[in-house]
């Protein structure tokens, strides 16, 4: 048996120098490649920090070996990006390459602050956060998470790299924010909450 987060964290330690060796194998340092790997490198690394300094608890699962390679080569399409936008050796349009940067900054905001929040709210004041990142949003980490991916594949320029986006957003993310809302729903406050807070989006109004 291995602790989930352990095949996670690998992939994502990994990024960067996968990202550096398709760099050199197709012997492609342009500014597209380099602005990726400085957007989804330091992605990993953050990560990586998070683990560290507040885990989410999600990830502490025990499963079996071959579950955890599973999970690695699950991982793995999110690296369908880099490879065709290095392979490739196209040029995105000074717009997208904007675009990601700006998916990427905002999206991590939102993605890393919002697990802070309901890290450190849930160690001292265990129940329903209904305030913060998630006033008007339920799944505001997903939503982060989703715009950084999203920033990716953008950079990428081919419609292949929002495969690995789809995938996980279908088999993971949805099926997840299910069971957030069927065990959030136990608090007596849910409904109220539910009804001013959007479910993937934030309800502004």
């Amino acid at each position: 048996m291995i602790k989930l987060n352990r095949p996670i964290n690998w992939h994502k330690g990994l990024t960067a120098p996968v990202v550096v060796a398709l760099m050199a194998w197709y012997n492609n340092f342009e500014v597209a490649p380099l602005l990726y790997l400085a957007l989804h490198g330091s992605y990993g690394v953050l990560w990586l920090l998070k683990d560290r300094w507040y885990p989410d608890r999600q990830w502490d699962e025990q499963v079996s070996l071959g579950y955890a390679v599973f999970v690695w080569f699950a991982l793995a399409f999110y690296w369908i990006a880099p490879w065709l936008l290095i392979a490739q050796k196209q040029l995105p349009p000074p717009w997208a390459m904007a675009t990601a940067v700006a998916l990427n900054m905002i999206g991590t905001m939102l993605h890393f602050g919002s697990d802070a929040q309901k890290y450190f709210t849930l160690k001292y004041h265990p129940g329903l956060i209904t305030s913060g990142f998630f006033a008007r949003c339920r799944n505001i980490n997903y939503l982060g998470e989703l715009m950084i991916y999203s920033g990716f594949a953008l950079l990428a320029w081919h419609w292949a790299a929002w495969i690995g986006i789809g995938l996980f957003f279908a088999l993971a993310f949805v099926p997840n924010m299910i069971r957030k809302d069927r065990s959030l729903s136990r608090y007596p406050e849910f409904s109220e909450y539910r009804r001013r807070s959007g479910w993937l989006l934030p309800r502004l109004f």
